[in-house]
């Protein structure tokens, strides 16, 4: 049966729910990275291994995602997902030690990694293709609710409970989505007819197509570049390096973050409406990264500032960041429409891994710089071992901001002809 819009609302806002939940999981060890580091007494190195873990697992279930949700729906792969999501959480805020933690985190970014691919899929066939940025952009919007949650109000709460006391709240939620799920997402012919039959030769010819495309695959190296850094720095480092090198309490360096994710979650939806409004994505995605690449020297520099002038230069970065919200539409435009799952799975995939890479990789370097320093149980270091670290980052961003150039303008509409076609 077709799919009411009131039915479809309301659908959506309990995916978009579970997309909330999956943000703040992203970016949460970045508020309690002092919490984590005691509890565990982890180095840098560690504290890293531990919040990519969460990447780590995201980024391998990007295609098998992409995959599922084009065969066999969103409805039961977002069930599941929320179902393991709480599993996960619940082990995390009893671990009693850093490896049954980093079980519980593994848990928690395989079952949250489903939800935004569901959602990709659900708007990709019951929106006009001409909306899909700006839907993606308003999605993301109300999903970084997550990720200002994750800031200053987790780094408050954290203060006055216990961080594990949060984990356990969240596994609730979690088991609470996934019977909101069960009983709202209903796909209805409306997407059933967008959905392959299971095959697993078409499914495979279908990723194949995908991969070979050479359209694909500079969306994928800009989102691996622009997210990848962003998933780093803003799902861990930034707390510390604000504490440690610019000397900021905790509360004001998770009010960065805060407005480090409302900017993003602001540039998510008017980036998205100004490339569907202008009828381009290129333009767009190239002026913002390379304004994007400008802000990493002002933090490789280290430079002390007022603590205004910091707050409007986070909320800048998260406001050009947003850019890489283009890339999934700039891959699904150039692929197959029945397909979508598969083009922004494998885009997604970019981001996520570099994340994984990166959050561990500046921990390395940073224990490498390391001189010796600890307070309070707590490694600390110096604004130059910290450089180290960023510097890294900024080079992720670098190579993001250069592959937008390669790009295809695909005038905000599916351009993907099939071999031979005309």
């Amino acid at each position: 049966m077709q799919i009411p819009a009131s039915g479809r609302g309301l659908a959506m806002a309990v995916v978009i729910a579970a997309y909330i939940l999956s943000f703040f999981h992203r970016f949460a060890p970045a508020g309690i990275a002092q919490d984590l580091a005691l509890a565990f007494q982890t180095s840098a190195a560690s504290l890293g291994v531990l919040a990519a873990t969460y990447f780590y697992v995201y980024t391998i279930m990007q295609v098998p995602t992409g995959i599922l949700v084009d065969t066999l729906g969103p409805r039961r792969i977002l069930v599941t997902g929320c179902v393991v999501a709480a599993a996960g959480s619940l082990l995390f805020g009893l671990a009693p030690n850093l490896d049954i933690a980093l079980v519980g985190r593994t848990l928690i970014g395989l079952g949250v990694s489903v939800v935004f691919i569901a959602m990709l899929k659900l708007i990709a066939v019951w929106f006009d293709e001409r909306r899909f940025a700006t839907m993606v952009g308003l999605s993301m919007l109300l999903g970084n609710l997550g990720s200002v949650l994750a800031g200053t109000p987790l780094a408050a709460l954290a203060q006055v409970t216990s961080w594990r006391g949060i984990f356990f709240g969240a596994a609730v939620i979690s088991a609470v989505l996934a019977v909101a799920c069960w009983l709202f997402v209903k796909e209805g012919r409306s997407a059933d007819t967008a959905r392959p039959r299971f095959d697993r030769t078409v499914v495979i010819n279908g990723l194949l197509g995908v991969l070979r495309n050479r359209a694909t695959w500079p969306a994928v190296w800009v989102n691996f570049g622009l997210a990848g850094s962003f998933f780093a720095f803003a799902g861990l480092w930034a707390t510390p390096y604000l504490v440690q090198v610019h000397e900021l309490s905790r509360v004001e360096a998770a009010s960065h973050l805060s407005l480090f994710f409302a900017g993003f979650a602001v540039g998510c939806l008017a980036i998205g409406s100004l490339s569907d409004k202008l009828g381009r994505r290129k333009p767009v995605l190239i002026a913002a990264s390379l304004a994007y690449c400008l802000l990493w020297l002002v933090w490789l520099s280290a430079l002390r500032m007022p603590v205004g002038l910091s707050y409007a230069l986070f909320a800048l970065m998260g406001l050009t960041t947003s850019s890489f919200s283009l890339t999934w539409a700039c891959a699904k435009e150039v692929n197959p429409p029945q397909l979508s799952g598969m083009s922004t799975s494998v885009t997604n995939m970019g981001g996520f891994l570099a994340g994984a890479l990166l959050q561990p990789a500046v921990g390395l370097v940073m224990d490498w710089g390391w001189d010796g320093t600890v307070i309070d149980g707590v490694r600390i270091y110096s604004a130059d071992t910290f450089r180290l670290g960023i510097g890294l980052l900024a080079a992720a961003g670098v190579l993001g901001a250069l592959s937008s150039f390669f790009i295809r303008e695909t005038g905000c509409r599916n351009i993907w002809q099939a071999p031979g076609g005309r």
